[in-house]
This record gives structure tokens, sequence and C-alpha cells, in this order.
């Protein structure tokens, strides 16, 4: 909790409030459930994109939902090969267009990577600064909680947007039956 609530300070500090949208581009670590709970607590809207898709695959779903912030790592690893994650996100912003206004990097692999000034910052850094107090955001149920993209394997992809208490609930049933 003490860990999420000092992301959660982290997104709040770079302007991201209830109603926003934040990507995921992560791979398969602790951080990743870290960053969609601090998103859950301050009322933003996460969206997770799969770790081995493309630059492409991050612009086009960047340019759907509109995220303020990116949340990727220096690289990740998938099949006992590198996956250069922070390049693939470069890549994607290269293109006009995208609201994207921060990278949030956190270090995993400690690859050589590209910190574009201004824009880019890395995780471990920030969570020196902020605080582990942070209220949860009050929600109405049908909040926006994250949108789950399509592969787009016969399409472009389409968002589909689950709701707070929606999600929940399922995720409540599901355990209990």
């Amino acid at each position: 909790n003490i860990e999420v609530n000092k992301f959660a300070n982290i997104l709040k500090s770079m302007g991201v409030k209830k109603g926003d949208t934040v990507t995921l581009y992560m791979g398969r670590i602790p951080e990743l459930m870290m960053a969609m709970l601090a998103c859950a607590r301050i009322g933003a809207t996460h969206s997770v994109v799969f770790g081995g898709f493309s630059a492409d695959s991050i612009r086009d779903r960047a340019l759907d939902s509109g995220p303020k912030v990116i949340i990727t790592a220096d690289g990740g690893y998938r099949r006992g090969s590198i996956v250069p994650l922070k390049k693939n996100v470069d890549d994607a912003l290269r293109e006009p267009g995208h609201s994207v206004k921060r990278v949030i990097v956190y270090r995993r692999g400690s690859n050589d990577i590209h910190i574009e000034e201004g824009r880019d910052i890395w995780w471990h850094r920030e969570m020196e600064y902020v605080d582990a107090n942070c209220e949860a955001a009050e929600l109405d149920s049908e909040h926006p909680l994250f949108i789950l993209y399509t592969s787009g394997s016969t399409g472009k992809p389409k968002g589909i947007l689950h709701t707070t208490a929606g999600y929940l609930l399922h995720c409540a049933m599901t355990t209990k039956y």
C-alpha cells in the first residue's frame, strides 16, 4: 500500500487527475500492478498494452485513448530475449497527434536508453521525493477503471471500457463461485 500511494502521488505530481488516462507498457513485473492500483486510487483510467506489442500498437492505442502519461521500463524479458520497451515507446511517440506529456521509466534491465529531457523521468528517483499518504478518490460506480484493447489481428484494435464497480463485482463473484 505504501508503494501504491507513493506512485499515486507521482502521478498526481505529473498532473494526472480523476478521469485522465494512463498507458502502461511494462511487461509482467510487480510494478505493473502498483501502477494499476495507483491509477485506481486517484481515479485515473489505465490501459495496459501487452509488453510484446510493437511501437505501432502503442501509438494506435495512445491515439485512441489519449493518455497524459505512459509508464514503461527500460527493457523487459520475453522468451530469453530483451524487449526494448522504452525504445518502442520513443518510436511510438515520434508520430504527431498523441497527448502524452510524460513518460515514467522503471529501471528493470539497466539498459542504455534515451531519456527525453522534459518528458521522461525515472520511477526510482521520483519515489524518493513523494509522500506515502494518498487518499483514495471518491468514484461513482460507473467511473472508468480501465480500457482493454482487442489484439487488432482482424482490424483496428477496439477499446473495451470496464467500470469500477462492475469489474470489482465480477472479481468478487469469480472468487466466490
